[in-house]
């Protein structure tokens, strides 16, 4: 298949989908090798750019997504009333940035460096799709394991969870630093669908 065709195969999956698309589907789907998926969206998120078109390609890790650009969220916020950045208060922007940083991370290993229960926080970052089930640990009473989701990365504007900024590592008997890691760990701006937004606090838990 030639490299246009390509393109207008994997822009027509991405626009029908309204999801994240994974290399391997749209592999599958166009009967082409991954890098060439890649080298083909590449190209078009950098015409997209170029052109100063309304929509955008985000890469998320191995997956591909569809979205407005950035600079036009408050004329498609204005139009159709979408979603709002999800808010998030200092717990659960805590308890996400453990996750994020020590995934798969169970709710014990959560509450250990953090000090504190953190099963409504969890709760919490579920509902908001933020984080997700991943099987359970190997271990008596088989914990269930946490990940970060795709809706994480495209939230924060990451193209993978290498894009996030380093901190320092901490042991698990030293929660105290875990602590003040992670109030002081900026993460990057909300950027749902390209509608960035700063965490804001949501009350008590």
């Amino acid at each position: 298949m030639e490299h246009s065709e390509l393109q207008r195969v994997c822009e027509a999956i991405l626009f029908a989908a309204g999801e994240p698309v994974s290399t391997e589907r749209l592999s599958f789907a166009a009967q082409a090798v991954p890098d060439e998926i890649h080298a083909a969206l590449r190209a078009l998120m950098d015409q997209y750019a170029f052109e100063r078109r309304g929509i955008r390609i985000l890469r998320l890790e191995d997956s591909y997504q569809m979205c407005s650009a950035n600079d036009l969220a408050p004329y498609v916020t204005r139009a159709l009333e979408t979603r709002k950045p999800p808010k998030l208060s200092a717990s659960q922007l805590e308890t996400l940035t453990v996750i994020a940083y020590y995934q798969p991370a169970t709710k014990a290993w959560v509450e250990k460096l953090r000090g504190v229960d953190s099963s409504y926080t969890i709760s919490a970052l579920l509902t908001k799709k933020l984080i997700a089930e991943n099987g359970r640990l190997d271990a008596p009473g088989r914990p269930i394991l946490y990940v970060t989701t795709p809706d994480f990365l495209r939230t924060f504007g990451l193209e993978s969870l290498a894009d996030l900024p380093e901190i320092q590592r901490v042991r698990i008997d030293d929660p105290q630093t875990l602590a003040a890691e992670a109030a002081q760990t900026t993460l990057p701006d909300f950027d749902p669908g390209q509608e960035p937004a700063p965490p804001q606090e949501e009350g008590s838990k």
